[in-house]
């Protein structure tokens, strides 16, 4: 830095002055900070370059714990450590005792932080309190995280939050509105210290499966999984999906208000007796009743939306309509549990729990937790899946094109160390950089020779229904693969004919709503191409929003039929001679804002 060149100071973004020396500025804060004078949430980053500083104690900053490093010795010593493991300090002593300290993200530009005490040199500041906590908490729950590629981290950590497992043990008292709940999880064989420090092994989600590292006749090609289906059978990855539906006595101005009960056949919307046929006499479903999708759970019925309505035809009983619960679209189950219950505004609520069983199908989603997603392609009798020469049929068949390209090494890796704790009974520790001299490898080699088993893992493997040995050995381990939410029962969706858009009169949009599937840009440039003109107009036009419009032949301004005149009439010049257009309704819509804007739009017809 040049001499004499100011340095401006920033606090929380503020420019508050300048200083001359700003390494001196800098160290002062530091050391103010160290020895307690100063407030320890204060972070100081120098930007030398650019001849600036940013001090942070703003809320909401990440930050890191990390053990100072003096005269290139770590502050933490062996004195303390033992002094922590036997609990006369804790944690808050070293921070107070500046002898470790937090950094937030910008503070951790000026460090030069050491993995281990041996890597320390004279420039070093800091030393990692544990170097697995270079990783978040889901991926330092994962094993072998240090010998996968950075991309793969990003999805095992969002697959881990999407595995089914126990999320909460008082899982029947609890009404979410959707839950998941896996019929056997495991603790996994292969798991790591923050996976047990955090007793996540009381909420497991997963289990460990038998997997080989083969093709299947082509159907696991790409991603997919074939399963075993006497694993199916035996409960690998079923699971209970559980959702809540509620509604409640709502009251509205004017002293009306909303009553569960079976509506009476005089209802507006009334649907039909076989649709309340499970209601008990207040309107409310009973527990452990079969459902599907169109039964009401809760029968309602509501005031009309407007005042002038509120007398029937005889002017003496009120017009009601109905407004009860349905099981939506493509949803079975068993009602599970009924909750009647007052809401804050002092008005009945009722909670309504429905049950589904989901047994593993073709399209199901699973993942090891190596960021290594597959979906179910094929579920094979046992007899027909390859087995090894000991008679262990695989509960799941994994390409083994899915892990060169990806590097996901730390898969293997599991594979080989859940095999060798298999065979001798225990589990094994995989926590990220955890090697500290030991060739890990190699020990869960020997391990497996003990056994009769080979080093690397190999077996030799017979085709289930030709017979034949395999020419190759198939690597076969045991690793711990969770279930995903994404089912293929939650996400079907079909439709003939339905409901449309009041606005474009196009097909509704969703699952939600029997809405149908989008036929998008992508889809109409593929019968562009195939030049397959007349399926583009059937499903862009025919069977969406096609109409037909009256178009005036002198000024091409779109008319309407006058049931009083009985003719055809345009509004701008009083014609009659029409030619009736076919066209998109949202077409139309179009040329109706157009207008709106003081435009006028014109078509030319021609013969």
């Amino acid at each position: 830095m040049a001499k004499n060149e100011i340095t401006h100071v920033y606090l929380n973004g503020r420019d508050i002055g300048t200083v001359e020396d700003p390494v001196k500025f800098v160290n002062e804060i530091r050391g103010a900070r160290r020895a307690g004078v100063i407030s320890g949430e204060i972070n100081v980053a120098l930007y030398a370059k650019q001849h600036f500083i940013n001090i942070n104690s703003d809320r909401g900053r990440v930050r890191k714990p990390y053990v100072i490093i003096e005269n290139s010795k770590s502050k933490l010593t062996p004195d303390l450590i033992e002094k922590l493991n036997s609990k006369e300090i804790n944690f808050n002593y070293l921070f107070r005792n500046g002898i470790v300290e937090y950094l937030d993200a910008e503070e951790e530009e000026n460090a030069l932080v050491a993995f281990k005490e041996k890597d320390i040199t004279e420039k070093h500041t800091h030393l990692e309190v544990d170097i697995a906590s270079i990783f978040g908490f889901t991926v330092a729950t994962s094993p072998y995280a240090e010998h996968n590629s950075i991309a793969r981290h990003a999805m095992l950590a969002n697959f881990i939050k999407q595995a089914q497992g126990l999320y909460a043990i008082n899982f029947n008292q609890r009404f979410d509105s959707r839950a998941y709940l896996l019929f056997y999880p495991q603790v996994p064989i292969v798991n790591t210290v923050p996976y047990r420090k955090t007793n996540i092994q009381k909420h497991p989600s997963g289990q460990n499966l038998v997997v080989a590292l083969s093709t299947y006749y082509g159907y696991n090609m790409q991603d997919a999984v074939v399963l075993n289906r006497a694993a199916v059978e035996r409960g690998v990855g079923r699971s209970l999906f559980y959702k809540t539906y509620s509604d409640e006595e709502r009251r509205y101005p004017g002293g009306q208000r909303d009553r569960l009960k079976v509506p009476p056949p005089t209802a507006e919307g009334y649907m039909g007796e076989h649709f309340y046929s499970k209601l008990s006499d207040d309107g409310i479903i009973e527990p452990e009743m079969d459902v599907e999708e169109g039964d009401v759970l809760i029968g309602k019925v509501s005031p009309p939306r407007f005042l002038e309505e509120s007398m029937g035809p005889s002017g003496i009983e009120e017009k009601v309509r109905d407004d009860s619960t349905v099981l939506k679209t493509g949803e079975t189950g068993i009602v599970d549990s009924v909750m009647i219950t007052e809401s804050p505004g002092a008005t009945k609520l009722v909670k309504i729990r429905v049950r589904g069983l989901r047994i593993p199908e073709n399209g199901d989603k699973f993942a090891s937790r190596h960021g290594q997603k597959g979906v179910t392609s094929l579920i094979v009798p046992p007899e027909d899946m390859p087995f090894t020469e000991s008679g262990v049929i695989p509960d799941l068949l994994l390409n083994p094109h899915s892990v060169p390209s990806r590097m996901t090494f730390g898969h293997l890796l599991e594979e080989l160390a859940g095999k060798a704790g298999a065979v001798s009974g225990r589990t094994i520790d995989g926590t990220a950089f955890a090697e500290d001299g030991v060739d890990r490898m190699s020990e869960y080699g020997r391990m497996l020779e003990e056994k009769g088993f080979d080093k690397y893992g190999e077996e030799e493997m017979y085709d289930g229904i030709t017979g034949m040995k395999f020419k190759a050995k198939v690597f076969t381990g045991v690793v711990y693969y969770n279930r995903l939410y994404h089912m293929v029962s939650n996400k079907m969706q079909v439709r003939s004919r339905g409901k449309v858009q009041i606005l474009t009169h196009q097909p509704t949009e969703g699952k939600a709503r029997q809405g149908a599937l989008r036929f998008g840009e992508m889809e109409r440039d593929t019968l562009i191409g195939y030049g397959a003109s007349l399926l583009l107009k059937e499903r862009l036009l025919d069977q969406s929003d096609k109409t037909t419009v009256l178009v005036c032949k002198q000024c091409g301004n779109i008319g309407y039929y006058d049931h009083i005149k009985r003719a055809n009439i345009c509004p701008i010049d009083k014609g009659s001679d029409f030619v009736e257009v076919e066209m998109s309704y949202a077409f139309k819509v179009l040329l109706d804002e157009i207008k709106s804007l003081h435009i006028m739009p014109r078509m030319k017809i021609t013969e």
